[in-house]
């Protein structure tokens, strides 16, 4: 799921490029899913280090937030991260 639009259109309204933009996907607990998610980022930003990755779990256990901090270049860049999230069947929602 891109960032919701404003009335203008834009998805992230005040924001500069290039920034280091937090990127939060949200699945089910499975070992994979993580790994997943690094790697779409990974496709778009570049390699992605251990400290830029922040795992939490729901309180029942049963999901994952996975956030990883990358610098973004790009409106287009950011969106291309996104579109592919939102493509991966495991991703269940994108923040």
């Amino acid at each position: 799921m891109i960032p919701m639009r404003t009335e203008t259109g834009d998805p992230t309204p005040g924001l500069e490029f290039p920034c280091e933009y937090p990127i939060k996907a949200m699945g089910r607990t499975e070992p994979e899913f993580q790994a997943l998610v690094v790697d779409i980022v990974a496709a778009h930003a570049g390699r992605v280090r251990a400290d830029q990755v922040r795992v939490r779990a729901s309180s029942g256990g049963n999901f994952q937030s996975v956030t990883v901090t990358v610098r973004i270049e790009s409106r287009a860049q950011l969106e291309g991260v996104y579109r592919d999230l939102a493509a991966a069947e495991p991703v269940l929602w994108t923040l």
